[in-house]
């Protein structure tokens, strides 16, 4: 007898609602949820194939443990056994950086990764840490810590009510949206369109979302920060720039003006191959506006000057007076955030405190370049240890950093490896010890991550739609397991890890005054939350004690876990509304323009001027129903489109003798791959497109629909030394590279 569940979809950041069709424990369809306070009903292919991706039979289902050089199913006991002995050893002998931990992506799609990864790293001590972050984002939170004091402090578009939007490096219409948590993007893209406003789109290639625009810049790739610049220069130079309510905030205008310029039009266009007279119109209509948004991703961020471009984006916000109000950029205010500080003077955010042992990169927001992650496994120094031990949770390096064949070599070398997730993939192959989660279905979701990022305040929990499979371990608890087990407490109860960081929350909570249990018994709150599991009763506790929370009882109608409970389809908590001088952290406690980190990066910026461009030079590509590269063994999720193929422009193509359909070789500086040519003039001229998250070719893996239309890695053709060097972020966009037409037969692409 079938039945239906909710729950929040995982597989991507536009987090929609949907009601689940389960038969006995079996995910049978998945359609939107019309009642989500949120989504509304809207669902994409990835949220529609839930029950494929939940059911994907290559799933592990046991833990693993490697025995005589062979992965082979083990017990739970004996899969924690062999990481305690294996990760406590490296430590008594060397000490906790080289213990190496990488966090993929998927971490901030649950509640396990978003609760206890901060815990492990707290107990294991260790600075060598690497995260997603660093191959798409870290440009964002880096501008976002110089600007604003605080890391997360990312504004978003208020896609509802702006006037006109422009969309930099981004393609929502395939994406639905990246650090812009919002549901049915396309839908407000278009609603944009239809009340009159303007939708504005650069980009090298002519994305779904450019062919919607009002206007479409192919700019050339990697020039981002430049063309920004430029478009600052002229709301100086004309008297445009507005600050409106801002003004009192702010601090360094008129360095900043001064530091932009050199950017004129005219000196950026042969770079970014953007006319002089466009680039004055696009700051002319962005200033003309009567609200407007400037909203930049993964194409501005994975370039060279990613951080000067992110740091520009809310520059240009800034100077048009549409930051922190309605119909510009917003700060969301999250149901889980903390209780709102009083504003004033922080603590500031802090660049390179500690630097990577081989090629001295600089910490960001405590990580340290992915790109980096091989380099501190096989590379000797005097400078430490190498990493001897690798915990991995949710992560592919291989495929998704630069060079995976050189941290293919560098896994192989490792003491100990444990890895949490469900695949035997092209990294996790190399650990000692597999754990794998439960499927999506089995475990609850609430969206921690997303939430800062979303265009609505608003807050939804579901649990589990489908009881734990006999002989699986709830994900919270493999984490909680695995933080015992590395940090010298194997055999404890696993509640202990729940209770260890309620107490320490609520004991620091009653010591703020700002806190609405100031002065309360830490314990008497303990023993006052509701939940069946820890993470529940955490749960409650962030939000009774954030901002729309009842603290405990101070505020009878505010949020908590019962009351979450008692509104399975979410709580609405109304539109973004301006929030500063409170989200500014810096230690004026006021906008800081020019931080001294960009001040000193930006005459890298003005030699680029005088770059001259590289003949053919290589971006990356995404696919609606692609996110990571597990999603290639869900059937539903690969062919038509979604094909791992060469886009090159028709001009190029027949410069270099490439026919469509034809297999190329694409040569980087970090080696070269084969793939077929689609020829289409979606590129612009000197332009190439490979999608990332592809390379499923390499043995020992269990990912067997993946395995029969493996493509290329993309990554392969860098060789890691290109970063943002403010970040750390790798350059995965506008990279040259050789393109040669060859002779042998490639396998059909279906």
């Amino acid at each position: 007898m079938s039945r239906t569940a909710l729950r929040i979809c995982p597989l991507c950041e536009a987090t929609c609602g949907l009601t689940l069709t389960i038969e006995g424990t079996r995910v049978t369809g998945a359609r939107g949820d019309r009642d989500d306070v949120f989504s509304k009903g809207f669902i994409c292919p990835k949220g529609a194939s839930f029950g494929a991706v939940d059911g994907d039979p290559d799933r592990l289902r046991t833990p693993l443990v490697r025995k005589d050089g062979e992965l082979r199913e083990a017990t739970w006991e004996e899969a924690f056994d062999a990481v305690a002995a294996g990760v406590r050893a490296v430590v008594e002998r060397h000490g906790p950086n080289a213990v190496g931990v990488v966090l993929g992506n998927p971490n901030v799609h649950t509640m396990a990764g978003a609760l206890y990864p901060p815990v492990l790293l707290a107990g294991l001590g260790t600075r060598s840490v690497f995260t997603a972050s660093t191959v798409d984002q870290m440009p964002k939170h880096v501008s976002s810590g110089l600007l604003y004091g605080d890391a997360n402090a990312i504004p978003v578009p208020d896609l509802d009510h702006t006037d006109h939007l422009l969309l930099i490096g981004a393609n929502p219409l395939e994406s639905n949206g990246s650090l812009c948590t919002a549901a049915d993007f396309p839908g407000k893209l278009k609603a944009l369109k239809a009340r009159g406003g303007t939708l504005t789109v650069i980009d090298p290639r002519r994305t779904r979302t450019a062919k919607l625009a009002d206007r479409h810049i192919a700019i050339r790739p990697g020039t981002d920060a430049l063309l920004l610049a430029a478009m600052a220069h002229v709301l100086f130079e004309e008297g445009l720039a507005d600050l409106g309510d801002l003004a009192p905030h702010l601090q360094g205008l008129d360095e900043l003006r001064e530091a932009v310029r050199d950017f004129t039009p005219e000196a950026v266009a042969a770079a970014c191959d953007v006319d002089a007279d466009v680039t004055r119109t696009l700051a002319r209509e962005l200033a003309a506006a009567p609200t407007a948004a400037v909203y930049g991703r993964i194409g501005s961020c994975t370039v060279p000057h990613g951080t000067l471009a992110s740091w520009l984006v809310d520059v240009l916000d800034i100077l048009t007076g549409n930051l922190d109000r309605p119909g510009g950029a917003l700060f969301p205010q999250a149901a889980t955030d903390r209780t709102p500080r009083p504003a004033g003077p922080s603590h500031g955010f802090t660049l390179g405190r500690w630097h990577s042992r081989v090629s001295q990169h600089p910490e960001a927001k405590g990580e340290l370049p992915l790109s980096a992650l091989a380099e501190e496994i096989d590379t000797a120094t005097d400078e430490g240890e190498p990493i001897r031990a690798l915990i991995t949770s949710a992560a592919n390096p291989v495929l998704s950093a630069p060079d995976g064949d050189r941290l293919d070599k560098a896994l192989d070398s490792l003491d100990f490896m444990v890895s949490i997730d469900p695949y035997l993939n092209e990294t996790t192959r190399h650990a000692t010890v597999v754990l794998p989660p439960p499927p999506p279905s089995q475990s609850p979701h609430h969206d921690f991550a997303f939430n800062t990022l979303a265009v609505r305040n608003q807050v939804r929990y579901t649990r589990p739609a489908v009881p734990l499979e006999p002989g699986r371990l709830p994900e919270t608890e493999i984490f909680a397991r695995l933080i015992l087990a590395a940090t010298g407490m194997h055999g404890a109860d696993p509640s202990a890890v729940d209770d260890l960081v309620i107490g320490q929350t609520l004991g620091k909570a009653v010591k703020e005054a700002h806190s609405p249990v100031h002065g309360r018994d830490p314990k008497e709150l303990a023993g006052l939350l509701a939940g069946e599991t820890g993470p529940e009763r955490r749960l409650d506790m962030m939000l009774r004690l954030g901002p729309y929370g009842d603290g405990f009882g101070v505020r009878p109608d505010g949020l908590s876990l019962a009351r979450l409970l008692a509104h399975p389809h979410g709580i609405d908590l109304g539109p973004l509304g301006s929030r500063l001088p409170q989200p500014l952290k810096t230690r004026s406690g006021k906008v800081e323009l020019l931080p001294q980190p960009i001040a000193d990066d930006l005459p890298r910026l003005r030699a680029a001027l005088d770059r001259l461009p590289d003949e053919l030079v290589l971006v990356g590509r995404r696919h609606l129903r692609s996110n990571n590269s597990w999603m290639h063994n869900v059937p539903a999720l690969t062919g038509g489109s979604n094909r791992c193929t060469l886009h090159i422009h028709p001009e190029d193509a027949e410069r270099l003798g490439v026919r469509d359909g034809a297999a190329v070789r694409v040569k980087g500086a970090g080696g070269e791959v084969t793939a077929p040519a689609e020829v289409t003039d979606a590129v612009r001229p000197g332009v190439v497109s490979l999608p990332h998250g592809w390379g499923h070719d390499r043995p020992g893996t269990r990912m067997s629909h993946a395995a029969t239309d493996p493509g290329v890695n993309v990554n392969q053709l860098l060789d890691g030394s290109l970063l943002d060097p403010l970040s750390g972020n790798a350059v995965l966009n506008g990279v040259p590279v050789e393109i040669t037409a060859v002779t042998e037969k490639l396998s059909p692409v279906t």
